[in-house]
């Protein structure tokens, strides 16, 4: 299947949920994701890795972003066979995830390493296409998974 097809497809199953800015708006989040990754019949392995991402993500958005100050998330979700993108949007202060990340220093021990960052770097790592924008003063963060055996490009070994 063409990359076109693929999007073609994904864009016939949109879905959308809107939620506070709360820690607790996460578990509707995370449902919403779950559904998602059932309808495109991910493997357990990448219905993890979608879920995980997206949870830091919008911990992250809640925790940092908004600092509890209240705000709205929009996460738009497109399920094609073997693929779930995801797209969380809101209107924090700037936040570019990818700037954000802290990869673990090499042969530093983890009570020595800097907090935060770290969670995002696994978040970003966890997912197959990772983008992000800023637009009309709103964050986008964008989350593509792949089912397991799909993926065009493996990870090297």
């Amino acid at each position: 299947m063409s990359h076109r097809n693929e999007m073609a497809e994904l864009a016939r199953t949109p879905a959308e949920l809107e939620v506070p800015a709360t820690l607790g708006a996460l578990g509707e989040i995370a449902a919403f994701v779950l559904g998602l990754a059932a309808r495109a019949g991910l493997d357990k392995r990448a219905t993890y890795r979608i879920r995980l991402a997206v949870d830091e993500l919008a911990t992250n958005i809640v925790m940092h972003g908004y600092r509890g100050g209240g705000g709205r998330i929009t996460v738009r979700g497109r399920s094609g066979p073997g693929r779930v993108q995801i797209v969380l949007v809101d209107d924090a202060p700037a936040f570019d995830p990818v700037a954000g990340r802290l990869p673990p220093a090499p042969g530093t021990p983890p009570e020595r390493r800097r907090i935060g960052g770290l969670g995002i770097h696994l978040a970003l790592t966890s997912v197959d296409e990772f983008d992000y924008a800023r637009r009309d003063g709103r964050n986008i963060s964008t989350l593509t998974v792949t089912a397991e055996g799909t993926d065009r490009c493996p990870p090297p070994p």
